[in-house]
């Protein structure tokens, strides 16, 4: 008989990761469970709020039921340097990180795949909803990364950051499942995480409002909130030319489509303060506490370095919405490195600039100085700092950081 093959489940303490090992061990791998500490730092977290201490339990409990090997691996350290710190670096520069893509790249398929690889691991698995396929391109081996079959839960674009080496070593045991299903093998196996609710977001901020948790680092200072009239002239130029295709477009017209606007002060009427602009978002409406404007208000811009916050009225302001975002050369990623895009060249993909947004038609361009990422329909509130993915149908072939 051939050696089984041995796969590190990163158990979590919630349903999907259970749920994924006990599949796993049903196909006939050898399975180990590991539950990663990636916070525990009590100054920043309402600790109670984070039940790390119980998601551990929990997690060995499902182990024990499947009766495969546990340990718990303490990530805290390089999870504070490579995602809190980052967090804290990209909001005080004004932009939008996504911690949670961050996360699957930087900790789960690499620090925990390098200690799951110490183990002697073929794979590590997840309870990601997503799906891997394979190809072979040029007689070499090439490995997708596919939607999950649960179009509410597909996680695809959390991992759209992932590289070839990182899928080859991946498993993802119920991403053809919907939830559902997913919920009632747990309760047929009897496992603890059956009804368990799903966390949301990162662990570490809990339910600490994400606010709270920047003023820690990030210190509030007052600043004026500006609104900015949908007429301004720099908004015309940032329309597509009528009759002109985006492959017809000359570099400036393409940077003045897909670079972030610059404001001024004096294009704004002051209307509040705020206690400092790298608490807010490109795109955000809650939080601005201000009253009596008829329309709701929308940050179109934030400027960490004056401290001020530009915000437009209502939901077609042409500050919300653009039909372009630029990804310098360091920051394009593709998981499909075949398929990469060489300077010059253009292709139309699907593409999305957050998790569970609907996917828009979009065409991409690639330049000497990075990719331009043009939508056939204007996206609401591009934000700098955050990650666009693109799709051939289900398949994610790569990502990018927007400038």
């Amino acid at each position: 008989m051939k050696d089984k093959k041995r796969v590190v489940v990163g158990l979590s303490g919630g349903v999907d990761s259970s749920v994924a090992a006990y599949l796993l061990q049903k196909e006939g791998y050898e399975v180990i469970g590991m539950f990663m500490k990636n916070w525990h730092d009590e100054s920043v977290t309402i600790s109670n709020e984070c039940p790390w201490m119980e998601d551990s339990t929990d997690a060995m409990l499902v182990a024990e039921k499947l009766g495969i090997p546990f340990q718990a691996i303490d990530l805290s350290e390089e999870y504070r340097e490579r995602i809190v710190d980052y967090m804290f670096a990209e909001y005080k520069a004004g932009r939008t990180p996504n911690p949670d893509v961050l996360c699957n790249r930087e900790i789960k398929f690499d620090i925990f795949l390098k200690a799951a690889q110490k183990l002697k691991a073929d794979y590590v698995a997840t309870g990601h909803y997503c799906q891997k396929g394979e190809l072979t391109v040029d007689g070499e081996t090439v490995f997708q990364l596919l939607a999950g079959a649960d179009n509410n839960k597909d996680q695809s674009y959390f991992l759209c950051q992932l590289s070839q080496e990182q899928l080859s070593k991946a498993l993802f045991p119920i991403g053809h499942l919907q939830k559902s299903e997913v919920r009632k093998i747990a309760k047929e196996q009897d496992l603890i995480t059956a009804d368990k609710k799903d966390s949301q977001g990162l662990c570490f901020i809990g339910k600490v409002r994400l606010p709270d948790f920047l003023q820690q680092q990030l210190k509030p200072k007052k600043g004026d909130i500006l609104v900015v009239p949908d007429d301004l002239p720099i908004y015309k130029r940032q329309q597509i030319p009528a009759g002109m295709t985006a492959e017809d477009l000359d570099q400036e017209v393409l940077d003045e489509i897909c670079l972030p606007l610059q404001y001024h002060a004096e294009q704004g009427k002051k209307i509040a303060e705020h206690n400092g602009a790298h608490y807010f978002t490109v795109g955000q409406r809650k939080g601005l506490n201000v009253g009596g404007t008829g329309k709701p208000l929308f940050v179109i811009q934030t400027d960490t370095k004056e401290n001020i916050i530009y915000t437009g009225l209502g939901e077609e302001h042409p500050g919300l919405l653009r039909h372009g975002l630029f990804v310098p050369k360091e920051d394009v990623h593709w998981i499909r490195e075949d398929l990469r895009l060489t300077e010059g060249q253009s292709k139309r993909y699907l593409a999305r600039i957050r998790y569970r947004q609907p996917l828009s038609m979009a065409t991409l361009i690639m330049k000497e100085n990075g990719l331009y990422v043009l939508f056939d329909q204007a996206q609401k509130g591009i934000a700098s700092g955050q990650f666009v993915a693109w799709y051939e149908g289900e398949e994610s072939i790569g990502s990018g950081v927007i400038a």
